[in-house]
């Protein structure tokens, strides 16, 4: 398993905001290119149903095999090649379907203030509907990427189409090549109605030639059997975030009968539409990143390499320590130079500007 060795001023945070808060009036829909295509019949395949069976149920955690993501009970060893989604987080997109069932989820920032999840697939099966999907940008790439993940999506910025294109990335296009594996409803709008199922994108990773199995990166886990009490850290039973806009308020509250966070966005439960369950992290990390403008639409530059100050939340308490990321790696949450492991169960990462300080955008509390 690899290891990882091991922001800015008030001035750019006013940058990005006023700059956020222009495009934010254009909507997500211009910085797309080629542009979103209006809603289309689905192809040839079942129509999923809103509330699909669940997933293959998961074995005991003393399994002999664990799932590299989450450390959970697997009964076979599994190299299943990852898959990361690009998912849709505007109001009109929620809830979303399928994000209970990723073994990981990312949320960063895109233009307008606006922040887009990044769902890694591995370890469970049977899903039948993900998304709505959305666009990629270079850094979301690089996310995906990282975990040898095929890169599912629906269009893109100029300069995420320049990479895919020039360095020949696996993917997968809605608007591209790939865009008999995907479908749009009719109960919402477009951009926010194109979904995709795990099925579907297997079946489309092996008609575009791409391994369908891969090294998956693996984190160091903790017994899932151990108790709360002894957990390293501080308590913390809530942590709300501020990403940049009012309406992207997200907030992870302990449940100590599950030992889990649920997440809610704006002080609501943020749910599953597929199964109406309340999303929910055995460990969610916060980190802290340079975030910078480049052009007049918002378009951001978010550096995911040079690591950062870091909080990571698990069975009710934080640890205050750092990120780190070696070339070709994960990100990993360091303490004092040195790996922490998770609980097994889905991690949420959520990325913030490190301007006008990381502190600036986390809240801790303990009502």
């Amino acid at each position: 398993m690899k290891h990882s060795s091991k922001g800015k001023v008030t001035t750019m945070l006013l940058g990005i905001t006023a700059t956020f808060m222009l495009s934010a009036c254009s909507g997500d829909q211009a910085t797309e290119s080629p542009p979103v295509k209006e809603p289309v019949q689905p192809p040839a395949v079942e129509q999923p149903v809103e509330t699909p069976p669940a997933a293959e149920e998961q074995p005991e955690a003393n399994s002999a095999f664990t799932a590299p993501l989450t450390g959970q009970g697997l009964e076979q060893p599994s190299n299943r090649r990852p898959l990361a989604v690009m998912m849709n987080n505007a109001p009109a997109a929620r809830p979303q379907s399928g994000l209970s069932q990723a073994d990981l989820v990312y949320e960063v920032l895109a233009e307008g203030g606006i922040t887009r999840l990044i769902a890694i697939y591995q370890s469970q099966t049977g899903i039948e509907k993900i998304g709505p999907v959305r666009s990629i940008r270079p850094y979301l790439i690089d996310i995906g990427e990282s975990y040898d993940g095929v890169l599912v999506h629906a269009g893109g910025s100029p300069e995420a189409y320049a990479i895919i294109q020039r360095q020949k990335k696996q993917d997968l296009d809605e608007i591209g090549s790939a865009g008999a594996y995907f479908w749009r409803t009719t109960d919402r709008k477009a951009p926010h109605n194109l979904y995709t199922s795990e099925e579907q994108l297997r079946e489309a990773v092996l008609k575009h030639s791409y391994p369908q199995e891969s090294e998956v990166p693996e984190y160091d886990f903790l017994d899932a059997a151990a108790p709360a009490d002894d957990a390293e850290g501080e308590p913390a039973i809530r942590v709300d975030l501020t990403f940049l806009l009012g309406s992207y308020n997200v907030g992870y509250t302990y449940d100590e009968e599950t030992g889990t966070y649920k997440r809610s966005i704006n002080n609501q439960p943020h749910i599953d539409k597929n199964n109406n369950a309340v999303l929910e992290a055995a460990n969610v990390v916060v980190l802290s990143a340079e975030h910078k403008v480049l052009d007049e639409v918002g378009r951001l530059a978010v550096n995911l390499e040079q690591g950062g100050e870091a909080m990571l939340f698990r069975k009710g308490k934080v640890i205050k320590g750092e990120w780190s990321r070696k070339q070709g790696d994960v990100i990993r949450f360091l303490k004092d130079g040195k790996e922490v492991p998770f609980y097994p169960g889905t991690t949420y990462f959520n990325i913030v500007p490190s301007s006008p300080s990381f502190a600036s955008h986390v809240t801790i509390s303990n009502p």
